[in-house]
């Protein structure tokens, strides 16, 4: 069985220990390494070549949303799961800019942590569906507020491409857009793998992020 290549950066030498105390005890994770700041993440990263990488968001010399920016430059395959105390939309937007395909409070329960591991794995991002689309409407916003609506560009997704792209940009999963659509998760796995190579990106949520730049869909901006 692969299995998935974990990196853990975390200023704190306890929580560090811990993740790696509770993903080894998961047969289909293997810790590759740890970081205690922002510029050994970035190189460990490099060494390494993990799957996803556990990243804290205040960390010394190098920040997590620095560091996630540098790697995902470099990396724009490897999965970046942001662990943080911080709840603020600002650093959630923060991070979602510099590639964090996930967002997770350090106070999460273990499985949720692992669950998250695994999602980003498979291709999905796991920042809680009230909060993505907290900042996709935010994207909305500022797009609006820049004047006029973006026009609709020449693109060759399909229209069942299209219905499923909006459904991403609400934080649906694979498994919840299968049963909207009536589809087999396959099914949907398939038209959000086609979806990221027609328009050029690594995840779920710079796909929505871009389609609503080109005025592919709209997203009303949520309170």
């Amino acid at each position: 069985m692969e299995k998935i290549k974990v990196l853990i950066a975390d200023d704190h030498r306890v929580v560090r220990e811990g993740l790696a105390a509770i993903l080894k005890t998961k047969e289909d994770i293997h810790v590759v390494g740890e970081a205690q700041d922002g510029m050994e993440a970035v190189e460990k990263a490099r060494a390494l070549l993990p799957d996803v990488i556990l990243m804290d968001v205040s960390m010394p010399r190098m920040g997590g949303v620095e560091a996630t920016r540098q790697i995902k430059r470099e990396f724009p395959h490897i999965g970046i799961v942001a662990l943080t105390m911080y709840e603020e939309q600002q650093y959630i937007f923060d991070l979602v800019r510099a590639g964090a395909t996930g967002y997770l409070l350090k106070d999460s329960e273990s499985s949720q942590i692992v669950a998250a591991i695994r999602a980003i794995y498979r291709g999905e991002s796991l920042i809680h569906p009230s909060v993505a689309s907290k900042i996709l409407a935010e994207f909305s916003l500022m797009a609006q507020k820049k004047g006029k609506k973006p026009a609709w560009v020449e693109h060759d997704l399909t229209e069942r491409e299209i219905t499923v792209l909006r459904l991403v940009a609400d934080g649906k999963t694979n498994k919840e857009i299968a049963n909207n659509l009536d589809l087999s998760e396959k099914t949907v796995k398939n038209h959000v793998r086609n979806i990221f190579h027609k328009l050029q990106v690594y995840d779920r949520t710079q796909a929505a992020i871009l389609a609503i730049r080109k005025g592919l869909i709209e997203l009303d901006p949520r309170p």
